[in-house]
């Protein structure tokens, strides 16, 4: 990918966000999310030899549009300042977790992992990380997983964070039938399953973040495995 140039697009974006800068510079646009869907296309490939589960998903079932949905929302500003593309073997909605990369102008990053689980999916997740707690940890207590993405609550989903597990903690205890005084209560008290690497701005620049890529998800795939196992019980 161009990331040099999709990155400026997003920067000019961000400081010309109105539908008049967007109609004059759209041949810019087309050309840009052209060349971020060929590197999504490229990811795919790269990722099904990894995931063989995502063989199947294309550039269109990944992305997402580039207009913002300001209905309920206090910015009214039309477009957005990234490029996303989530790789999930049953789509984009589904509770069963996939491969994000995600380019922004100082916060680009590679994520995987399961997103906003409903409170009887995350019980479900809990009792089966407390019921095979070796091999959880054998998932997010290797050297590379802690390495690449830290521990859980340790890093927040901004670009002051360069790296973390979990996007949300609860301040204590689950409800329900959970001990507060459990030993591992830090992987009790996450309300979600993925975790994410920050990389720096030339990191998408011509093809060698692929094999860049396989090497970030490869070490969280354990983990997001274990809990789409308990997810698809669900779904």
């Amino acid at each position: 990918m161009d990331a040099k140039r999709i990155l400026q697009f997003l920067k000019d974006v961000t400081a010309n966000n109105n539908r008049e800068w967007f109609a004059a510079h759209r041949d810019e646009y087309l050309a840009v999310k052209a060349d971020f869907e060929e590197g999504v296309a490229k990811a795919i490939v790269r990722l099904a030899a990894l995931d063989p589960s995502v063989a199947h998903v294309t550039v269109k079932d990944a992305t997402y549009r580039f207009y913002r949905d300001t209905r309920f929302s206090p910015d009214k500003s039309p477009y957005k300042n990234h490029l996303g593309a989530y790789i999930a073997a049953h789509g984009k909605k589904a509770l069963h977790g996939g491969y994000y990369i995600h380019l922004e102008p100082g916060h680009c990053l590679l994520s995987c992992g399961n997103y906003w689980l409903p409170t009887k999916v995350l019980t479900a997740c809990r009792n089966e990380i407390m019921g095979n707690i070796d091999e959880w940890r054998k998932c997010v207590e290797n050297e590379r997983f802690v390495n690449f993405f830290g521990r859980p609550g340790e890093g927040t989903w901004d670009s002051s964070s360069k790296k973390g597990f979990g996007l949300e903690m609860l301040k204590t205890c689950p409800a329900g039938d959970f001990p507060r005084d459990y030993e591992f209560i830090e992987y009790l008290r996450m309300k979600d399953y993925c975790c994410w690497k920050v990389v720096p701005d030339t990191f998408y620049e011509g093809d060698r973040w692929l094999d860049e890529m396989i090497k970030v998800f490869e070490v969280g795939k354990p983990m997001m495995d274990f809990v789409n196992n308990v997810i698809d019980d669900y779904e």
